[in-house]
This record gives C-alpha cells, sequence and structure tokens, in this order.
C-alpha cells in the first residue's frame, strides 16, 4: 500500500478553487487500498469476538422486517407472499440510505484524529463510509434472498436495474458525506437536525404501508405525499426492479436531477470549506 502524499495546503485563496476540490476527490479514490481496508476493519472492530459478527446486523433486520411484514399485512389484510418482500427490500434500502445520511454527517467528526495527524484527502473518509454501508447492505440482501426462495417473485431481465440504482444511490451518499459532513463540523445542530428528519421521512416513505394498503381506508391521494419525499425515488429505483415490477421512468429522472444538483453543491462546499475541515473538527 503505498503511503499518502497529499498535505492540506494552507487557508488562502489558492486552496479554493474547484481544481482543489477535484484533486481531492481523485487522490481520495487513488487511495482505494486504505479506505478499502479501513472500512473492511470498521466491520469487524465493530462485531470484534462476536460468534456471528455483521449478521447481528442481519438478523436485527430480518426480525424486524418479518415481524412488520406480518403485523401490516394483516393490519390492511394484505397477501404476505406480496407483501413481505415488499418489506423486506424497503427495509434493506432504507438501511443503506440512512446510514449514509446520518453517518455522512459525523464522518469528519468521528475521524477527527486521522483528519489533524494523517495527511490523506478529505473524501478518503467519506469512501469509506460508503465502502462499509455497501458491505452492510450486502449482509443485510440475505434476508431478501431467503424471503425470495420462500415466496418467489415473477422477476426478468429488467431486475439488472437494480444494479445501477446502487450505484446511483452510492454516488448520492458520496456528496451527501461532503457536504453534510463539512457543514456539521461548523454547524453541530446538523446531526441531529438530520436525525429527526430521517426519522420523519421514515414514515413518509411507503416502507410499511403502500398506496394499496390505504385504498380501503379513503386516504389513497395522500399517500401521493410520498412523492415530494426524495428519498421515495431513490428506494423505488432499487426495489420494484427487484420485485418484478414495472419500472416507472419519473423516478430515474428525479434521481438523476439530484445527483447533478447534489454533485454541484458538494463541489461547491469543497471549495469554500474543504480548508477549514481541519481546523473545525
Amino acid at each position: 500500500m503505498s503511503a499518502p502524499t497529499h498535505v492540506d495546503e494552507p487557508l488562502g485563496k489558492s486552496s479554493r478553487t474547484f481544481r482543489r476540490a477535484f484533486q481531492d476527490l481523485r487522490d481520495g479514490f487513488n487511495h482505494r487500498e486504505l479506505w478499502l481496508l479501513l472500512g473492511w476493519q470498521d466491520i469487524k472492530q465493530r462485531y470484534r469476538r462476536s460468534v456471528l459478527g455483521p449478521f447481528w446486523i442481519t438478523i436485527a433486520t430480518g426480525v424486524s422486517t418479518i415481524a412488520m411484514g406480518l403485523l401490516y399485512g394483516t393490519l390492511f389484510n394484505l397477501d404476505i407472499a406480496e407483501f413481505l418482500p415488499y418489506v423486506a427490500l424497503g427495509f434493506i434500502i432504507w438501511n443503506l440510505i440512512q446510514g449514509s445520511i446520518l453517518e455522512g454527517a459525523d464522518v469528519f467528526m468521528s475521524n477527527e484524529g486521522l483528519i489533524k495527524q494523517l495527511p490523506t484527502p478529505l473524501s478518503v473518509h467519506v469512501y469509506r463510509l460508503v465502502w462499509r454501508q455497501m458491505i452492510l447492505f450486502a449482509h443485510n440482501i440475505v434476508i431478501y434472498i431467503g424471503i425470495f426462495i420462500v415466496f418467489p417473485q415473477n422477476l426478468s431481465w429488467t431486475a439488472l436495474a437494480a444494479i445501477p440504482a446502487l450505484g446511483l444511490i452510492a454516488i448520492n451518499a458520496v456528496w451527501i458525506s461532503l457536504v453534510f459532513g463539512i457543514l456539521s463540523t461548523r454547524y453541530r445542530d446538523i446531526s441531529p437536525l438530520l436525525g429527526s428528519l430521517v426519522q420523519l421521512l421514515f414514515f413518509m416513505t411507503p416502507i410499511i404501508w403502500t398506496e394499496k394498503s390505504l385504498a380501503g381506508t379513503g386516504n389513497e391521494d395522500r399517500a401521493r405525499i410520498a412523492e415530494i419525499n426524495p428519498l421515495y425515488h431513490f428506494l423505488d429505483i432499487v426495489r420494484t426492479p427487484l420485485l418484478g415490477g414495472d419500472q416507472q421512468v419519473y423516478h430515474w429522472v428525479i434521481v438523476l436531477i439530484i445527483t447533478v444538483l447534489g454533485w454541484g453543491l458538494a463541489l461547491l462546499t469543497m471549495r469554500n470549506y474543504r480548508s477549514r475541515v481541519a481546523y473545525w473538527v
């Protein structure tokens, strides 16, 4: 593994350029041996001396999925064979999105020691976080595979659309972590505010409910409030293909628009405040 060679430049106009921001992202990605190793070590360290290791997350998510699926499926009189895979994928994808947002807000504060002592690009810590979340997602997807064996879905080649959809989630997780991670080092209230907001968005996202489940209550029109929730569109582009459903193009369009705008904001944030993070943490 090559030793990091990037050294933060002193504060000044020379550090506040888009070229420096792009260089940080490029250099950070080139240190992939480092962040791949650190991300994997994070998982191993978290479950050190545990017999099942990270599969405890799989077990916890699986228990919640089955309990919620059976409970709400019974309450709304839904077909469990159809509803349980829906809930399972909803929880699995939501955990990926939620973890990327909440841990992303603390990504630099939780790596304060490394940032001050190890001269690596800031983006290394973000790549490490996203890689760790993808590892956890890989553990949790086992739940869906198990449910799929019990309740087979009518899948086609369109299920492969879930692969680029996951790629888009990872790409967006990077800019989200950069933006909120940098701003949270300066304004410490952002992290708890995000926690409350994400919790609210969970109930606004069709994970444990569907428009069909509300059809008999006369509230199906209110379910469309989910359309203003950006996280719903990210969830749908992964879940629908894996359920064998018909993909609606507008979800992809919204996700792509958010991706472009988000990365524009991330580059602007990196240009203006990247060199200050070491002083703020």
